[in-house]
């Protein structure tokens, strides 16, 4: 791995305590930390999802780019919508997959709260890079059985790494977060 880009969940922005303590942690490996477009226009939610797709694709082909590193060198992902999105692209929902080196899913959202037959997970079956999630036991967006259930269809290797008794914001889990993503990162 020789760089990582990061990004945000819908209500938040690339300024989140837990992008920022990643950042730090990883340390000397690069770290971009994206804001979506309706961030940078100072609105209160997210585009549409091909928007959010494309933001994706662009800036980590620009990471490539400035890192001097083919895509298949960095791990992206991010927290809830903005990992979401990441596994979109990486799963080629959007236009052909990005092949890159991971993928990290932090309070990866399978389903709105209380909607579990609003599913999110039919692309996961087409991610073939190892795939790290990071999950609460108490998230509504999924539980950890559902999310164990659901993530069988990946075919690159993953990990499940549960924070016990924590919901979907993980507050407080900053820490424990860069820690799963520093020492899986370090196996890569």
């Amino acid at each position: 791995m020789k760089g990582v880009v990061l990004f945000h969940g819908a209500g938040s922005d690339r300024d989140h305590s837990s992008l920022k303590l990643i950042e730090k942690t990883l340390k000397p490996i690069p770290v971009k930390r994206v804001n979506f477009p309706y961030r940078r226009a100072g609105k209160p939610f997210p585009d549409p999802t091909p928007v959010l797709l494309e933001c994706v694709r662009k800036e980590v082909l620009a990471a490539a780019k400035k890192w001097n590193v083919d895509v298949s060198d960095i791990v992206i992902g991010g927290r809830s919508m903005g990992g979401r999105m990441c596994s979109m692209v990486v799963a080629g929902a959007d236009c052909d997959a990005l092949q890159t080196a991971g993928l990290v899913l932090i309070s990866y959202p399978l389903h709105p709260p209380g909607k579990p037959e609003k599913l999110r997970a039919a692309h996961l079956s087409q991610i073939h890079v190892p795939t790290l999630f990071i999950h609460g036991t108490k998230d509504p967006f999924g539980s950890p059985e559902e999310l164990k259930q659901h993530t069988r269809k990946i075919r690159g290797a993953k990990t499940i790494k549960l924070i016990e008794g924590a919901r979907h914001e993980l507050k407080g889990k900053d820490a424990d977060i860069a820690s799963c993503i520093s020492e899986w990162a370090s196996s890569l």
